[in-house]
């Protein structure tokens, strides 16, 4: 029997050459069996951390015990009104104590939660609500004057409208609410409209009410749909990627068991402090937040990381061990004078996604706080959890990593054959927290997914024979010079290392002669930087024809909410 099980684990190797490279203690596959739902696992866990701290936000906190009363009060509420069973809900908020009671609440009611960007533009919230057929939203009181212009083109009847005060205490949350409002004027005017039945409540006021009410159970199951996660719709109008519970809870079981190693260190789970500041409407901050949950932690939300200078307050005050971010905003940190300032000696995980790190970020950030950087991969499709490097790892590696448990991993040609290690093709993924498809589009589902169950990604990557994988470049964003592919990635990881430069992206624009030539932008760390110094380095590290045509300075790149930088809008203005 020994021999059999040996056998067998030899061979899941060799076709998992990613397995043998696991920190110990890491398991090959996660236990989806302990829970038939994500509202159970939610319950289980905020009833066992009842009296242990659950997050802090401008310097008030929330215990596990009042998460788990408020949201079961506003999951009430919502019974109450009616809305049929896994009907949608948008949560429209910042990081703030009310976005979490709002997940909570929504899915413990059996319904679906539809996350949605506070900072939508009117067309973009109007396509979100009615392609999900919301019927319910969950909004700051500072994005109302969005949903004003545009709720009577949607199916939304019910609107709870949260203040930024509210969960913050009777009084403080009054000050805080009433210097939003009418000291930063950060509430622009608004006029809900609330014809054909629809009702208007004040979150506060739901919460009391639903206090008052049964919290009556879902019936909810593996398969039913948690999230509607949308994506960022680069290529046109963005799609509803559909999270099953089943989905949710794989993602969380496999971030806990990968992240396990490290957090250890830590000590008690109750005092590991993950920092919140990408956005919890995001799936790689939702996951995290539920990994917290699951565990026990506590988060520190960061309403607007984008203060500079107030996150890194908020950093000096107590200490963290986990902290999650985009290149961009490790880059933004180090920049900042008072960075240096920062207790980095309890961080345990800087964790990189959402983009490409670039490795003169890295360097930088491993130099300042002595904590390397780990750079992961996933998508909104795959609940932000695909590859990742190992946490104990003592140094950047430039690559996603590795399989997380219970993922497969495969490089794909166009007709969806699997390439040999060390051939670059689509990186395809399969496991227990890859979407069920998208909402209400059969034909894009049908094109996401391979003949064998695998996903395309549209990530042109590498698998080496250790089971790493390094990202070439999106397919969408190569560019194709003379007829030899080259890919921005590459381009921007080498420019980030030239002196003097802090940021930069590579766009392909139209040429007559090469087909598509190399346009760089660049913004300077250096004032003094010219664009020969970054001919010259790129003439030195880059073969002839990977080498731009035009350098561009810009004061800053454009990115998206999340900190990625939108290559889109600069292909667009040039």
């Amino acid at each position: 029997m020994e021999a059999m099980e040996a056998m067998e684990a030899t061979e899941a190797t060799l076709a998992k050459p990613w397995l043998k490279n696991y920190p110990p203690g890491v398991p090959h596959e996660v236990d989806l069996s302990q829970y038939r739902s994500l509202s159970q696992l939610l319950e289980e866990s905020l009833r066992r951390h009842a009296d242990r701290p659950f997050s802090v936000c401008m310097d008030r906190w929330m215990s596990y015990r009042e998460l788990d009363a408020c949201s079961a009060a506003l999951g009430a509420w919502l019974q109450a009104q009616g809305l049929e069973p896994g009907a949608r809900v948008a949560i429209m908020l910042p990081n703030v104590p009310q976005f979490a009671v709002a997940m909570a609440g929504i899915l413990r009611a059996g319904y679906t939660c539809v996350n949605v960007n506070p900072l939508y533009t009117a067309r973009e919230l109007a396509h979100q609500l009615s392609d999900s057929g919301a019927t319910a939203i969950v909004i700051l009181e500072n994005f109302a004057y969005t949903l004003a212009k545009v709720l009577d083109q949607t199916a939304v009847r019910h609107v709870v409208l949260a203040s930024m005060g509210d969960l913050l205490g009777f009084w403080y949350g009054r000050w805080i609410t009433f210097a939003v409002r009418h000291l930063a004027r950060l509430v622009p005017p608004y006029r809900l409209v609330l014809s054909g039945g629809r009702k208007l409540t004040p979150f506060n006021r739901a919460i009391a009410q639903g206090r008052q009410m049964p919290l009556r159970d879902s019936q909810q199951s593996l398969d039913s749909i948690a999230f509607l996660q949308y994506t960022g719709g680069t290529t046109g109008l963005s799609k509803g990627a559909v999270l099953t519970h089943r989905n949710v809870v794989a993602a969380i079981l496999q971030a806990e068991a990968w992240f396990k190693p490290a957090l250890a260190r830590a000590g008690e789970a109750s005092r590991i402090n993950t920092i919140a500041a990408l956005p919890l409407y995001h799936i790689f901050a939702l996951t995290l937040c539920l990994l917290a949950i699951r565990g026990g932690s506590h988060l520190t939300l960061i309403p607007n990381p984008r203060d500079v200078g107030k996150f890194i307050a908020v950093l000096r005050r107590r200490p963290f061990h986990l902290l999650p971010g985009v290149n961009t905003l490790f880059n933004a940190l180090l920049q900042h004078p008072q960075f240096r300032a920062v207790d980095f000696s309890q961080l345990c995980v800087s964790q990189a996604g959402g983009m490409a790190a670039s490795e003169g970020t890295a360097r930088q950030w491993h130099k300042a706080t002595g904590c390397p950087m780990v750079e992961g991969w996933g998508m909104s499709e795959t609940c932000a959890i695909g590859t990742n490097n190992p946490v104990t790892a003592s140094s950047f590696s430039g690559t996603i990593g590795l399989p997380l448990p219970g993922i497969d991993l495969a490089i794909k040609d166009d007709e969806g054959r699997t390439l040999p290690q060390g051939e670059a093709g689509e990186i395809c993924i399969r496991g227990p927290n890859v979407m069920a498809g998208y909402y209400k589009q059969p034909a894009e589902t049908a094109r996401a997914f391979t003949d064998d169950g695998f996903m395309r990604t549209g990530d042109i990557g590498v698998m080496d024979d250790e089971g790493y994988t390094r990202i070439i470049d999106r397919k969408k964003d190569m560019i194709l010079v003379s007829g030899f592919n080259v890919f921005p990635n590459e381009l921007e990881n080498v420019v980030s290392l030239c002196p003097g430069v802090l940021e930069c992206a590579a766009i392909g624009i139209p040429d007559s002669v090469q087909g598509e030539a190399i346009k760089l932008f660049v913004v300077k760390r250096d004032p003094l930087l010219t664009e020969d110094d970054v001919a010259r380095y790129c003439r030195d590290k880059l073969t002839g024809y990977k080498q731009p045509k035009y350098i561009e300075f810009r004061d800053e790149l454009p990115k998206s909410n999340v900190g990625k930088i939108l290559r889109r809008e600069l292909r667009h203005g040039s």
